[in-house]
């Protein structure tokens, strides 16, 4: 693939917004919960510190030359944050993508499906991975078998299986902690050949009259869910609501931002103030949209599909479906002081931006971090990492096998080994075992920038230290001429008043 290369410009996220929000309110607004004694969880503030040192060179760096002119760069480390760091993000979601489409997704259709819950179930799910991951299986087996019993009844076949790839998301448009899956399943099924080979069969689109049965089936399993789970509606359980008992703080977090309310301050308990055209609900016609359903609070979308040989259309899917929660294009500061954040689209209702106090913002983002070790890509079916037949569909297989055989590599089996089993067996022993792509191959590929390339005179830079100590750090900054000292952070201010908050 061939991309054209553009000057590369390091980002300076000090001079954004949400860098100069969180430094300045961060110290604050943990003082203050824990003058409510509502402390916030360590991985929450682990998050927060760590999206203060991330990209500012002060607190280590990467450095790049040119042997052509001499001439030196600096890359400043990053945090590696999982939800709203908008740069680590961003490579996350880059990283994901490349990988997905060029070594998980077969080149066959794929069809996503978006599943919303019911207000309460979202909030047992955002601190509750467990019950969290046991939704999600009812889901992708749902959406499994479904693709299973439709390639029986209008194909004939049987003994078919299919994949699927979920992205858990936990934020909506307006920042609100909002957890739903995004299922990336393959559209048909596949099946054995004569020689135990896959072959893929493709399936018609689903009808709506399918998906509004689809979504019955899977709101009533996940109900059956929650009631073997004494989670189920009208049941008492010691552990019905355990984080309010553990840990009120996030409980108290969790709940206002699912439901748009203002978490913190004397504004505590209100709803989120809302810019736009506001217009009332009652008049408005109900649209819907084909191939979605809602039905009793569950809601199934089904209605983008991606042909087979569309590999950059795919790639843009799963970008916007691992992208971070924040985009800090559509965050702006008021005059007052206050934030507005613009959405995406406009609501039905109108509704076009969202404004925050600064407080309530850093509460909002608290409520986004997932727990620590939760994965937020999940694998499903013949795609997963254990499936049989999952080294004879991925792309990487045919490319690997190619590769060897070009290297004249081979693996002696057995004579009573068939061919299938051969062929997969030299198939694993070729694949590659590198997961990550690198940051210069991720702006190469993203955004045609090629960030090794000297912008004086053209070279190939390379990589010749990684600087940690603050002292090295700030000698080689300042013989650069670049800012050596990190933003400062704005102590915690605590105001009499409020303490009596909480009464």
């Amino acid at each position: 693939m061939q991309y054209s290369s553009f000057e590369y410009i390091p980002r300076k996220p000090e001079e954004t917004i949400l860098y100069r929000v969180v430094s300045e309110q961060l110290a604050t607004f943990l003082a203050r919960q824990e003058d409510r004694q509502r402390p916030m969880p360590k991985f929450v503030e682990r998050e927060f510190r760590s999206f203060l040192e991330c990209g500012i060179p002060a607190y280590g760096f990467v450095r790049v030359h040119c042997d052509s002119c001499g001439h030196d760069r600096v890359v400043a480390f990053s945090c590696k944050g999982r939800v709203w760091c908008p740069g680590c993000g961003g490579r996350r979601m880059a990283d994901t993508a490349a990988h997905l489409v060029d070594r998980v997704f077969p080149i066959v259709p794929v069809r996503q499906w978006v599943l919303s819950m019911p207000f309460a179930l979202r909030y047992k799910m955002a601190y509750d991975s467990r019950l969290m991951g046991g939704v999600l299986n009812v889901f992708a087996r749902a959406v499994l078998g479904h693709l299973r019993r439709r390639a029986r009844k209008l194909i004939g076949l049987r003994d078919s299986q299919s994949g699927a790839v979920t992205f858990i998301q936990r934020f909506g448009d307006a920042l609100n902690c909002n957890v739903h899956f995004h299922t990336l399943a393959l559209d048909g099924v596949y099946t054995h050949t004569e020689n135990q080979t896959p072959e893929f069969h493709e399936l018609p689109a689903p009808e709506d009259d399918e998906i509004v049965e689809f979504t019955t089936v899977v709101g009533t399993r996940i109900r059956s869910l929650l009631n073997c789970s004494g989670l189920g509606a009208g049941q008492q359980s010691e552990d019905e609501d355990s984080l309010s008992r553990d840990d009120p703080g996030m409980a108290a977090l969790y709940a206002s931002s699912i439901r748009g309310k203002i978490a913190v301050g004397s504004n505590m308990g209100y709803r989120v103030a809302r810019l736009g055209d506001q217009i009332d609900g009652d008049t408005l016609d109900v649209l819907q949209s084909p191939r979605c359903a809602t039905v009793n609070g569950f809601s199934v979308h089904a209605n983008v599909s991606i042909p087979a040989y569309d590999r950059m259309r795919l790639e843009r899917l799963c970008r916007y479906a691992a992208r971070p929660a924040v985009a800090t294009e559509r965050l702006s500061e008021l005059p007052d002081g206050r934030l507005l954040y613009r959405l995406k689209r406009p609501w039905r209702n109108g509704t076009s931006a969202v404004i925050f106090e600064p407080q309530d913002l850093l509460a909002k983002l608290a409520a986004l971090v997932p727990a620590p070790r939760v994965h937020l890509v999940r694998f499903h079916g013949i795609l997963g990492p254990a499936a049989a037949w999952r080294p004879l569909i991925i792309p990487t297989a045919a490319a690997s096998t190619e590769s060897a055989a070009a290297k004249g590599n081979s693996i002696v089996l057995p004579e009573s080994v068939d061919a299938a089993t051969a062929e997969c067996a030299e198939q694993k022993s070729a694949v590659q075992r590198c997961r990550n792509y690198s940051w210069a191959q991720l702006m190469k590929r993203v955004f045609a920038i090629d960030v090794l390339q000297c912008d004086r005179c053209g070279g190939v830079m390379r990589i010749i230290a990684t600087i940690h100590p603050p002292d090295t750090t700030r000698k080689i900054l300042d013989c650069l001429g670049l800012p050596s000292r990190a933003p400062p952070l704005t102590p915690a201010l605590r105001e009499r008043a409020f303490l009596f908050d909480q009464f």
